[in-house]
């Protein structure tokens, strides 16, 4: 716990690691992989070339800086490290490998400006920070621990089916190796993946994009040109290969309410929207689904989506568009999904809306919504990597 002083200099020195921060983490970032290599894997090196993950940092520190001493605003806010890092196995011991080089890089940016009693403040400030994080992991790693079919840790499984769903999107369908169980999960949330390429580990997050049925799970990736792990999948994994899962995690599910629902998708952001649907129509509850593709060949599911239609007429409408390529009224139209689109298919009454996809699909879309008086506590998304902020979130 901070000493009475430690608080007072926290309070002091705050606006001047708020104005260095994200200068401070990209700092950091380089540092810990030279002093200890071994986490390096465990962080997409991507989202560090474009500055996501030192910003998403950046703005955890900020954040309970500000909200500390509101302990149950400070586990909203922190709920989404929490899954990532539950989808990650990462341990406590490593939290203090973080502590030290975040120090490290805070006094490397301000210099003089740290003194010793300062350095000592912002460390226990971290180490509370850290313990937070630990118990509320720890409590995430037991309860799925004690699931029928759940585990702690990686384990090993199988692919059983690999099936091509458009030009640039495949479904794998995993079963654990030992023949057990798989524990239910939330549609709608991701799972931690450990691959091994090149005698190097690596890890991603994949959306489960099947239903939960108690004996696999199915990813539907995407092959990016630039993605190391997904043209792995793509070109080098096949039936009968194995890798290794972590827990699923993530907040991406659907509220307790029995409202009507509106899912909308741009590309692969389409994976976790089917579970989403397939729940929401089980429960009874009026779904309305647009979906956007860049084109015919690249619309994945397409005969999944046509399927729960049959299944729910009265429940489900459901709309794709083609950035390009000739309309056809029977499969999709041309266009993009934009405000009065949105505007056409939202209910008249209350609505909890859920979209996935590109940042600027996103930013696009909470915009909309935002004008159309959709307000932040009902609209749901969540990012395929660092979280960004979202022009009216």
């Amino acid at each position: 716990m901070l000493t009475k002083e430690q608080e007072q200099l926290i309070d002091a020195t705050a606006p001047l690691v708020a104005e260095h921060l994200e200068t401070i983490t990209r700092r950091f970032y380089p540092l810990m992989f030279e002093r200890y290599p071994e986490v390096k894997p465990l962080f997409n090196q991507a989202h560090q070339a474009d500055g996501g993950q030192p910003r998403v940092l950046a703005g955890a520190v900020l954040a309970y800086v500000q909200l500390r001493k509101e302990p149950e605003k400070v586990k909203q806010t922190l709920a989404t490290v929490v899954e990532k890092h539950v989808s990650l196995d990462i341990r406590p011991d490593q939290y203090p490998i973080v502590g030290e080089c975040l120090l490290v890089a805070v006094a490397e940016v301000l210099g003089d400006a740290v003194t010793p009693e300062i350095a000592d403040a912002w460390t226990a400030l971290y180490n509370e920070l850290a313990g937070l994080l630990i118990e509320l992991e720890d409590h995430r790693y037991h309860e799925f621990a004690k699931r029928k079919g759940g585990w702690r840790g990686k384990r090993r499984f199988r692919i059983i089916e690999k099936t091509p769903e458009s030009a640039v999107i495949a479904s794998f369908v995993l079963a654990p190796e030992d023949g057990g169980a798989v524990a239910d999960y939330q549609p709608g949330q991701f799972i931690g993946v450990h691959l091994m390429i090149d005698g190097e580990p690596v890890y991603r997050h994949y959306s489960l994009s099947g239903y939960p049925n108690g004996r696999t799970y199915r990813l539907s990736i995407k092959r990016e040109l630039q993605g190391q792990a997904s043209r792995h999948f793509h070109d080098v994994l096949q039936v009968g290969d194995t890798l290794e899962l972590l827990p699923p995690a993530g907040e991406l599910v659907l509220d307790e309410s029995r409202t009507p629902v509106m899912l909308l998708s741009g590309g692969v952001g389409q994976t976790p929207m089917l579970p989403l649907a397939r729940r929401a129509l089980e429960q009874g509850r009026q779904v309305i689904y647009l979906h956007a593709a860049q084109e015919r060949d690249q619309h994945a599911f397409a005969d999944e989506l046509r399927a729960l239609e049959d299944d729910y007429p009265r429940q489900l409408t459901s709309v794709t568009l083609y950035e390009r390529g000739t309309e056809n009224e029977k499969t999709a139209r041309i266009g993009r999904i934009d405000r009065e689109l949105i505007a056409y298919y939202l209910p008249k009454t209350e609505v909890e809306c859920y979209f996935v996809g590109p940042q600027g699909f996103m930013s696009a879309v909470d915009q909309a919504l935002d004008d159309l008086g959709i307000a932040a506590e009902h609209r749901h998304y969540e990012h395929f990597g660092p979280s960004r902020a979202l022009h009216a979130a």
